[in-house]
């Protein structure tokens, strides 16, 4: 993973020397000189990972690379800390000791440039091989093969369907998760009803001719071609694709099932998908592979299903771990269940690490001390030579394939804390201020760290802990083995050091930590720390900024007991990204301007109600978040806390993301938002009457705004909006109106993109809410909260085609919802709550088939008594709806299920 860490001070490097334009000749010299010495070592580096070579001796001149590119990073941060801290005066003297450390460090590595030639005889040299795995079966070692009998049927019945297209199924799963076993299940099954059929593998270390070559054979395809008098001698791939085409159209009346596990490459499956003819014989194929984005970039075809494998639940996890661990009695000793319930929940239903576990823990004593030794030492057990090294070498495989960009971001997750999940948009952030992400043409940051984010994700690396009403990953995290894989690596190529309770970490003695994560128990902060660029206080002792974190970049301490605003914090020049969410500071001082470099200030849940007219100079500042909501009352007007900002907020140019900020008396300020036009996302509240035409032509003049959210100054003040009639912003996504309404805004009907809209307190009367959004194409989610006056509400055939969510709240004269037939096809959860006058569920509810939740909140005894399960009269129309649940103010729920 040097290369890695040498690709990162590259391209430091290299923005240094494009923005650094006036250095003297000296420091300009010596910085090429580094930047040509370390591409061809990162070469070098790429080249030694191609051939697998893992001598002792190679691992040691690596070790010296890597310490030598941060001895670099240090020097340009040193560099750019002096020139931003210090007088112009004291910067010039510090150019010679800046020269000085540049020259030292070239000697250095010329010193190891000397090795090369023996490094590279060495490599050529080297009996090591490519590392190669077959794809694994994953069994309990006996007849029975446990928790796959549902997914077995269903792609059973998949490949045995009476349809005549060539159907293409993708079996996604992280490594270890049983694919090829389940394929094998259903291959072994299904073959006896296809005339022929094939077994190939795709891993990593095949090329695509010798694949297509596997196929050809395994399909009798020789013996053919040498009766139709064709070359049975092919080696070149487009002769091998069309050797193949002809082979099947010969046959074009027999069905063939093929299976092709372990598939990496993209470029492999295309072409296996460009040699098959689609004969209309219904002929099957099969993909187990863990890169889901592959799967995904084929969607569009409809011949092509994927079926995501699930880990095992947790009882057929303990099944298959007790028919391991306890193979003569087949059952946990009482003695021993704690301690495999806690082993069992670090394996997260994965099969591959239940039976390794299992193995290990077979071999030793039985007693709750010998098992617990293993609970605790599974980072010692999973490198090489430990009781689960298979499972490490099975699942290291996809971090070893990543592209060198996404290595960084992945090994992140070793920041946070096993089973922590992190939300989406922060991690992005971090990444950013981190440097990981490239910029490119025509994109936000924000929007490639979301691309990097996604194709981890695919990769089945990264996992969604909690999806959002789009789809998207709201939360994430990684596999408790895998989280245990990457604290390893992270810890052998320095990336971080986690301190957790009672361990040896918090002496940081040995290797200087960059980026120094505090998870739990105390920490010694007198040691020193000026290696430090990132740091994280993620439990709930105290977090002591001093001088020693001079040149820290990322500062993370959310949720620790802070009162007031550490004043160190402001002598941290090179700061890019700031949280102190929830904690308890009230003001933040005039000093926080000289943080020049700030991309990321997050002050979510803290006190603080104003910031300093000095935030202005805050010119790199992306994302402003400072509110807090009222968590004892979600449902009130006031839920929502925002802070003031100086009226020249115009200035902050660069800012992608404002919330919230309070408009009351602040006429100027909102027509110095027009100024803000990258802003993707803003927040407002306490909005004035007079003032929201000024917020229209402000918000015209932002034209990639995703996210809108607007406060009136309380319930009685009308929100107006009506004058972007000429030009909303067309992309916008989500959009949040709190306040009263006079007429509808005509311009949200003709928001193509929107996918969510949540209107409170409206309190329409003339015009029907439903009926100005039920044309829009892509709304997922409508929430109405006192928005409507009027008595029924009337959803239209073919209408809301893609709505999930519907939430109807304090419709206080709603007295009928209609459900016309082929309306609200996608509708999944539903939601009443204080619609006291409604006299029914809605008619026609019966023909919502995709409808899975019913939530009624504070509804009549008289309308719940109607879906009771005995003797309600309406309780037939509700059969197809799996969760139904009544809460009332008292905290009581109802399971009408």
């Amino acid at each position: 993973m040097a290369d890695g860490v040498v690709s990162f001070v590259l391209q430091k490097l290299q923005t240094f020397a494009s923005r650094e334009w006036n250095l003297e000749e000296n420091i300009r010299n010596g910085v090429h000189n580094l930047q040509t010495e370390m591409q061809s070592i990162e070469a070098l580096m790429k080249d030694a990972d191609a051939k697998k070579d893992h001598d002792h001796r190679i691992k040691v001149w690596i070790q010296e690379v890597r310490i030598q590119a941060h001895a670099i990073e240090d020097v340009l941060d040193l560099f750019r800390f002096q020139q931003d801290r210090e007088s112009k005066l004291h910067h010039w003297k510090m150019r010679h000791p800046i020269s000085n450390l540049i020259k030292d460090i070239n000697t250095r590595l010329a010193t190891i440039k000397k090795t090369r030639e023996s490094y590279q005889s060495m490599a050529s040299t080297s009996s090591s091989t490519a590392e190669t795995s077959a794809p694994l079966i994953i069994s309990d070692g006996g007849d029975n093969i446990v928790g796959i009998d549902e997914p077995k049927s269903k792609l059973v019945s998949w490949a045995t369907e009476p349809n005549q297209k060539l159907k293409v199924l993708f079996v996604v799963g992280m490594p270890g998760l049983g694919k090829t076993t389940l394929a094998r299940c259903v291959f072994e099954t299904v073959k006896e009803h296809f005339h022929f059929h094939a077994w190939i593998i795709a891993s990593k270390s095949r090329t695509k001719s010798e694949i297509l070559r596997s196929l050809l054979g395994k399909l009798g395809c020789p013996s053919l071609l040498e009766e139709l008098g064709c070359p049975t001698d092919v080696s070149d791939l487009g002769n091998l694709m069309q050797t193949l085409k002809i082979f099947l159209q010969h046959r074009r009346h027999e069905r063939y099932v093929i299976v092709v596990d372990d598939l990496w490459a993209k470029d492999v499956w295309d072409s296996i998908k460009l040699s098959l003819p689609d004969v209309n014989n219904s002929s099957r194929i099969i993909v187990t592979t863990r890169r889901g984005d592959i799967a995904n970039s084929c969607r569009e075809d409809d011949s092509i299903d994927i079926h995501n494998l699930q880990p095992l639940s947790m009882e057929s996890a303990e099944q298959l771990f007790s028919k391991i661990a306890f193979r003569r009695s087949g059952k946990c000793p009482s003695a021993l269940k704690e301690v495999s319930e806690s082993i069992l929940q670090k394996c997260e239903g994965l099969p591959l690490g239940i039976i390794e576990m299992g193995k290990l823990l077979s071999s030793k004593s039985a007693t709750p001390y010998e098992w617990k030794k293993i609970h605790d030492s599974l980072e010692s057990e999973l490198k090489s030579g430990g009781g689960l090294s298979n499972t490490m070498k099975v699942l290291s495989g996809s971090y070893k394939d990543l592209p060198y960009h996404l290595k960084y971001c992945f090994l992140y997750m070793s920041l946070f804390p096993e089973n922590n999940p992190v939300e989406r948009r922060r991690l992005i952030r971090l990444w950013i201020a981190e440097g990981f992400v490239k910029e490119e043409r025509g994109k936000t940051v924000e929007e490639v760290g979301e691309e990097y984010l996604n194709e981890l994700i695919g990769r089945s690396l990264i996992k969604a802990r909690k999806i959002d009403f789009d789809e998207r990953p709201f939360t994430v995290g990684v596999h408790a083995l895998m989280h245990r894989i990457i604290l390893s690596v992270s810890h052998e190529e320095n990336f971080c050091t986690a301190v957790c309770a009672g361990g040896a970490e918090g002496n940081l003695a040995g290797k200087p930590p960059r980026r120094l994560s505090i998870q739990t128990g105390n920490f010694d902060f007198s040691q020193d720390l000026t290696c430090v660029r990132t740091f994280f206080s993620l439990n709930s002792g105290n977090a002591n900024i001093g001088q020693s974190f001079r040149l820290l970049k990322v500062l993370d301490i959310q949720g620790t007991p802070l009162g007031n605003f550490p004043s160190a914090i402001t002598d941290l020049v090179l700061l890019k990204y700031l949280s102190l969410r929830n904690t308890s500071i009230r003001c933040i001082p005039k000093s926080l301007g000289k943080l020049r470099h700030l991309e990321t200030l997050d002050l979510k849940q803290t006190l603080v109600k104003e910031l300093p007219k000095s935030v202005l100079k805050l010119a790199k500042l992306r994302h402003l978040l400072v509110y807090s909501y009222n968590m004892g009352s979600i449902v009130s007007f006031d839920s929502v806390q925002g802070f003031s900002v100086s009226t020249n907020i115009g200035a902050m140019k660069n800012l992608q993301k404002l919330s919230f900020v309070r408009a009351k008396r602040q006429h100027g300020m909102i027509q110095e938002l027009r100024n803000l036009t990258q802003l993707r996302k803003l927040g407002i509240v306490e909005l004035e009457k007079e003032d929201g035409s000024s917020l229209c032509q402000s918000i015209e003049m932002m034209p990639d705004l995703l996210s809108l959210n607007v406060t009136s100054l309380n319930k009685s003040e009308p929100l107006e909006l009506a004058s972007m009639a000429n030009n909303p912003p067309r992309f916008l996504q989500r959009l949040y109106l709190k306040g009263s309404l006079k007429t509808f805004p005509k311009w949200v009907s003709s928001l193509h993109d929107l996918v969510r809209i949540r209107l409170k307190w409206s309190s329409l009367s003339g015009d029907n809410p439903i009926e100005a959004l039920q044309d829009l194409p892509n709304l997922m989610e409508l929430q109405l909260l006192d928005a409507y006056t009027g008595s029924q509400l009337d959803f239209e055939a073919t209408k809301f085609q893609k709505l999930k969510i519907l939430d109807l709240e304090q419709l206080k004269q709603l007295r009928f919802i209609v459900m016309e037939d082929y309306t609200l096809p996608c509708l999944q959860k539903l939601i009443i709550r204080q619609c006291n006058e409604l006299k029914q569920v809605p008619v026609g509810i019966h023909n919502l088939h995709h409808l899975k939740e019913l939530l009624l909140c504070d509804m009549p005894e008289i309308f719940v008594a109607q879906l009771r399960e005995n003797g309600g009269g309406l309780r037939h129309l509700l059969r197809h709806i799996s969760i139904i649940h009544s809460y009332q103010q008292d905290g009581l729920v109802e399971d009408l299920s």
